[in-house]
């Protein structure tokens, strides 16, 4: 027998002899999203599976729902405790109905953080923002005031009743409303993050309100879905559709007319953000507290607010002058 197959022989005996594994294995990170099949969500596996090559010692677990639902979320937790799985970064259909699994999974050792759409603090050990929720409430009225010179109504059509987010960036969108003079906010309908219900959200809205001029969309499926209804309608250039969207996505809208303007953080930066920070909480011994920083490579540093929470980035405005340089991208 060799000196080198003596060598790995000793080793796998002395680990089974201690109980535990000769080489060191991957750090399992399980990405939950909303639902799968969501163009915003493959981006940020995309941003995922970067962080993980740049780790060399991460297994990513892209997994979720059919449907944006607390209650396919919380089977898909379940089934990941059972896997044992080193972490959980979860994008929340519900800020609470979550909590109980994911304390389940954190008492079994598992890290578990949230990012984009967040859990109650008693849930997570961080929260990840895709950036500060006033910045984003302040964008998604700015967005349609801007092309309201004179004020007019506008509806916003957002995913579901308990999506965390969207319910936070429309509260802080409320706070400024005020200073967009003459602005009415008529309606809020919801489309559940699904294509076919948010257009026919859209198509609603149009019909109740035949002076609307403008649908805020703070999602990526609501937005698309709207652009087409106000196409199909013949509305373009009546009412316009801004929100949050993606450039892959939303161009042609842009190009239709049925969008002026649109904002989205980059969702692979997100992604990448996210499995960082779960790394650095499961592998590296960093601690969520308030005050923290924890690194997230090439996106610098999270630091923790009294909530456990950070923002990593500002929005950024697509329009007609840029949208050819990012359509590819995502």
């Amino acid at each position: 027998m060799s000196v080198l197959k003596k060598l790995a022989t000793s080793v796998a005996l002395a680990g089974a002899m201690l109980g535990t594994p000769a080489f060191a294995e991957d750090v399992r990170i399980a990405v939950v999203v909303k639902a799968l099949g969501i163009g915003f969500f493959e981006a940020a596996a995309q941003g995922a599976e970067e962080a993980a090559a740049e780790l060399g010692d991460v297994e990513i677990i892209y997994t979720g729902p059919t449907d944006t639902t607390a209650e396919g979320q919380i089977e898909v937790i379940n089934a990941l405790i059972a896997q044992q799985v080193d972490a959980i970064a979860i994008s929340a259909n519900d800020t609470d109905a979550l909590v109980p699994a994911l304390q389940r999974a954190m008492q079994r050792g598992i890290t578990v953080i949230s990012w984009d759409s967040g859990v109650a603090p008693e849930g997570r050990q961080l929260h990840l923002n895709p950036s500060s929720n006033s910045l984003i409430g302040n964008m998604i009225i700015k967005l349609a005031a801007d092309h309201l010179p004179d004020g007019g109504e506008v509806a916003l059509l957002s995913a579901t009743t308990t999506s965390t987010n969207q319910n936070i960036w429309m509260e802080e969108m409320n706070k400024v409303l005020g200073n967009y003079e003459g602005i009415n906010v008529v309606a809020t309908v919801y489309g559940d993050d699904l294509a076919d219900k948010s257009y026919r959200e859209a198509t609603g809205l149009m019909q109740s309100y035949p002076d609307l001029d403008a649908i805020i969309a703070p999602t990526s499926v609501g937005i698309v879905a709207a652009a087409q209804a106000v196409v199909d309608a013949g509305k373009v250039g009546e009412v316009n559709v801004t929100g949050l969207g993606l450039p892959s996505e939303m161009a042609g809208a842009i190009e239709s007319g049925a969008s002026k303007s649109f904002a989205i953080w980059n969702p692979i930066d997100l992604g990448y953000s996210a499995t960082m920070l779960a790394y650095e909480l499961s592998k590296n011994g960093a601690e969520a507290e308030p005050g923290a920083e924890i690194p997230m490579g090439r996106m610098g540093s999270l630091t923790l607010d009294e909530n456990n929470e950070g923002a990593m980035a500002d929005p950024f405005v697509y329009d007609a002058s840029n949208i050819d340089q990012f359509k590819s991208i995502f």
